[in-house]
């Protein structure tokens, strides 16, 4: 795990295999400062969630939200806990909730993986979504809805950018004051059966619907931002239109 601050108030966190970002919005010398994450991980990556919450000086207890890309295990993996633990309000856009909730999947099949585990890096990265309990993960079954209201009353301010195509609620999350922008899997700056870096598509097999998600990736290029978050892979810091001109497929 790696936490980084690449904007003032937002913290990048690189976990073994995925991102979450966790934005505070009052200052570090606050009594309780305000923050919320982005994503949280495998369900085995909780603990460094926590961590990572707590060596910037926060408690878990006072997270705010914790908002979700989309609804795969590598980033809803914490949001069961902590809203089971602390009551925090989990949030993702209503055409991904029932994915959040576990009433419905978009995901890689086993099918579409074990085709390809004759691949080294494919086999390695199987090995790591056993360990880390992808298997096992908990839905959000508390998850809620948002709204441009709740969310302009968040740290930050995030506005949510709907992207469908990897899941059909998929969607980056523009943090204005920031220039920054959580992309989760719109698309990735690495992965694990990537040889590639810097921005590319994730693999195919990913994506509900491919085509759908390489157009929403592209038309990212009129947002004005030049802190790139994605949920795989490190930050860039580049203007989000000349990391999709330069996207890899």
């Amino acid at each position: 795990m790696n936490v980084s601050e690449q904007a003032p108030g937002v913290f990048f966190v690189e976990g073994p295999a995925s991102n979450w970002v966790i934005l505070r919005d009052a200052p570090a010398s606050a009594d309780r400062p305000a923050f919320l994450l982005i994503d949280g991980g495998y369900p085995a990556d909780r603990d460094l969630v926590l961590e990572s919450i707590r060596q910037l000086g926060l408690d878990p207890a006072n997270t705010k939200a914790m908002l979700i890309t989309h609804g795969h295990v590598d980033h809803t993996g914490s949001a069961a806990y902590f809203s089971r633990t602390f009551g925090t309000p989990i949030l993702c856009s209503p055409e991904e909730l029932a994915h959040v909730q576990g009433k419905e999947k978009h995901q890689v099949t086993f099918g579409q993986v074990i085709i390809r585990a004759w691949r080294p890096r494919v086999f390695r990265w199987l090995l790591h979504v056993i360990k880390a309990k992808a298997l096992q993960a908990e839905p959000a079954i508390r998850a809620e809805p948002w709204d441009e209201n709740r969310l302009r009353s968040l740290p930050g301010q995030p506005e949510a950018i709907l992207l469908p195509g990897h899941t059909p609620g998929n969607v980056a999350l523009l943090i204005p004051g920031a220039q920054a922008i959580a992309v989760g899997d719109t698309f990735a700056s690495g992965h694990p059966i990537s040889t590639k870096s810097g921005p590319q598509m994730l693999h195919r097999m990913y994506h509900s619907n491919p085509e759908t998600a390489l157009a929403a990736a592209r038309s990212l290029s009129s947002v004005q931002a030049n802190v790139i978050l994605p949920g795989h892979g490190p930050a860039l810091h580049l203007p989000l239109a000349e990391a999709i001109a330069s996207l890899q497929t």
